[in-house]
């Protein structure tokens, strides 16, 4: 009983196999006349409705990778897959199935757009390790035609407010040889979805990719007016990068350079190294700053904060020059008085003394000391201020001269603030203006 049991069941089984085996081949037998009659006396050198209505294609693009930006080529990198729908209603067709699902064989044999990328610098079609295209058939003539491209695309920018620059980063695609007359480009899924860009397929270290915005226009040229489709991808570029290497140091070397003024103004020496040191770190600084940059013409945001902190920095050598100089006008100034007083004292001395001849031989001896002191020192310097001569001074140590300068005074508070107003204003405009321009590009969108 149970022999007769496993061969029935070992039948029904045989028999439902050669049943799907031979209705597989019924549907791939339909399938291939299907496809045969389709392309009996079909013609791929004409589009759909020649020689009467508009081909629509319709468009969507799914972005598997952006990245990266070039600054120096202005220039971006992207890998999608670019969808393409259009009705040929040569190829409508009756049969079992609802969809053909055919590979990139049939794409030579039927008719496709002839899109090209207009603002395209390079343009890869992915062959590996085969065509990475995707082609279907509907009922009702439909076509659906996917490929996988890398599209290294210009990216027009303006680098005046860099680096707290954004830049919207164009893709232009239409036909070649057909004008809006016959082909017209459209967004598939409307403005707000048809470029779909997840957040994990962002490759980018430098930008922020804030949104996408979608537009159609018709480009006019000498040849007709051509229906091109645009996509611009918002790009924010990161500021961290460049507070770290950049923004923070110029700001220590220019506390560094205002330090000097609370140096002693007879420490020559130090203060003249503190100012060459902090100028020339600042031209180091500014030189590695522009490295990253294309030559451009105009002065950049950062251009103008490396050239105020160069001012700064600057300033503060010549305010040091200028403490020593009029130092030095003190000193030769309390010099010459001081001349003018020990003469005067000399020829009191000489007039009241009653001893004549007594008081002229001790002139003459203090003549002869004072002559042999000035023979020894610099020319220029009494005899009795020799000795107050300091080594890596520029002036002499003079009582009066003790002390901070007036200048050092006010520039210990003048500089400081100034500087912080600056940052207050620099910072507020390009921060408020990046902000703004933000909010506008929402309520455009909205």
């Amino acid at each position: 009983m149970a022999g007769i049991f496993f061969s029935l069941v070992v039948f029904i089984c045989w028999t439902c196999s050669a049943n799907a085996q031979g209705s597989e081949k019924v549907n791939s037998d339909n399938i291939t006349r299907i496809l045969d009659r389709l392309l009996d006396g079909y013609d791929n050198r004409l589009r759909p409705g020649s020689g009467g209505g508009i081909t629509e294609v319709k468009t969507d693009i799914f972005v598997t990778s952006f990245g990266p930006v070039s600054d120096m080529e202005m220039e971006y990198t992207m890998d999608m897959f670019f969808r393409q729908m259009w009705v040929d209603e040569r190829l409508k067709f009756e049969g079992p199935t609802e969809i053909l699902r055919l590979n990139n064989r049939m794409v030579d044999k039927i008719w496709i757009p002839d899109t090209f990328f207009r603002n395209s610098r390079k343009s890869i079609s992915h062959n590996m390790t085969t065509p990475n295209q995707l082609f279907r058939i509907m009922q009702n003539g439909t076509v659906l035609y996917t490929m996988r491209l890398t599209i290294s695309a210009e990216c027009p920018m303006r680098l005046l407010d860099f680096p707290m620059d954004g830049h919207a980063c164009p893709l232009r695609f239409g036909s070649y040889a057909y004008t809006n007359s016959e082909i017209i480009f459209t967004w598939r899924k409307g403005l707000t979805a048809s470029v779909d860009c997840p957040k994990e397929s962002i490759s980018l270290l430098e930008y922020d990719l804030v949104e996408q915005t979608l537009s159609s226009e018709i480009l006019k040229s000498n040849t007709g007016h051509y229906s091109v489709q645009v996509v611009h991808f918002h790009l924010q570029r990161k500021l961290g990068y460049y507070l770290i290497q950049t923004y923070i140091p110029l700001i220590m070397v220019v506390v560094l350079s205002q330090v000097s003024f609370w140096i002693n103004k007879e420490s020559v020496p130090a203060r003249t190294v503190a100012g060459i040191t902090t100028v020339l770190t600042m031209t180091t600084l500014s030189i590695s700053a522009r490295q990253s940059l294309p030559k451009v013409a105009y002065a950049t945001a950062m251009d103008w904060f490396i050239a105020v902190c160069f001012a700064f920095v600057a300033s503060a050598l010549i305010e040091f020059a200028a403490v020593n100089y009029f130092a030095t006008l003190e000193a030769n100034r309390l010099k010459k008085q001081r001349a003018r007083q020990e003469k005067l004292e000399m020829l009191a001395t000489v007039t009241e003394d009653d001893d004549i001849i007594s008081m002229n031989s001790n002139a003459r001896e203090g003549l002869k000391r004072r002559n042999h002191s000035v023979c020894c020192s610099e020319p220029g310097d009494t005899p009795s201020m020799a000795i107050f001569l300091q080594q890596g001074s520029a002036f002499p140590e003079i009582p009066q001269l003790a002390g901070t300068s007036i200048i050092d005074i006010y520039a210990r508070v003048l500089f400081p603030l100034l500087f912080a107003l600056f940052n207050l204003i620099y910072w507020y405009i390009y921060l408020a203006k990046d902000t703004m321009e933000r909010a506008r590009d929402m309520d455009l969108e909205n």
